[in-house]
């Protein structure tokens, strides 16, 4: 009996071309030997055109780099994910990175991911990552799967310790809220009637008391401490 092939549509959301190319190559030899027929659909550079790509294509599976832009840290795989789950994207995300930053990993999973691939084990893993996400199931190697684990307990561990080391007004705790939720400046001013340069005053404030740089540092940090659930 001939078994019909399942058609994926693939987006790529990937900044380092040659990697992109090398994404391509093992695509199409899976498609060649492989029930499943992968159709690349978009490429994207940036979380802006990953998004764009998405509404217009509506893709079956996201190839995602967890870090897209080392000099430009809100323009990472996470604000990616946070801006799927504003779409209600009901396709499948692999996170794909060249590290293993079991937090990065963590929060990847939290906001909706479906699998890791660690890049430099791309060759050996990315089909069965593919077809397991695809399979609806999770796929996470041994090693991460591991620390996964440890941190979700970590963070279990330490769901009351921020309230009492870290003391945010109402108002920060507002601003951390809709952070988590991945709302851009202009998005939290909005949703809480103040003025921009207000909630980047906020936002210094709470950078701060966390002793962060970044917003994603800031999420990260805050999820460690419990100041905030990661269902947010």
């Amino acid at each position: 009996m001939t078994t019909t092939a399942q058609i994926v549509s693939v987006l790529l959301v990937e900044n380092d071309s040659n990697f992109r190319r090398g994404l391509h190559t093992l695509l199409s030899f899976y498609s060649d030997d492989c029930y499943l027929q992968f159709k690349i659909v978009g490429e994207a550079t940036s979380c802006d055109q990953a998004i764009k790509l998405v509404v217009e294509q509506k893709p079956a599976l996201i190839l995602l780099d967890v870090k897209l832009d080392l000099k430009s840290p809100e323009d990472s795989g996470l604000k990616v994910l946070m801006d799927l789950k504003k779409l209600d994207y009901h396709g499948k995300v692999l996170i794909l990175s060249a590290n293993r930053e079991d937090e990065l990993v963590f929060r990847a999973m939290q906001l909706g991911a479906r699998g890791y691939v660690a890049k430099d084990r791309i060759g050996s893993q990315l089909y069965e990552a593919i077809s397991t996400v695809m399979n609806d199931e999770i796929f996470l190697p041994p090693d991460i799967a591991t620390s996964f684990f440890r941190i979700f307990h970590f963070y279990a561990g330490r769901s009351l310790q921020g309230h009492s080391t870290i003391h945010l007004t109402d108002r920060e705790q507002e601003v951390l809220n809709w952070l988590i939720k991945g709302a851009s400046n202009e998005d939290i001013s909005r949703y809480l009637h103040v003025t921009i340069a207000t909630v980047k005053a906020h936002l210094t404030s709470v950078f701060e008391k966390l002793g962060v740089a970044s917003r994603t540092q800031a999420i990260v940090r805050a999820l460690k401490l419990g100041l905030v659930s990661g269902d947010e």
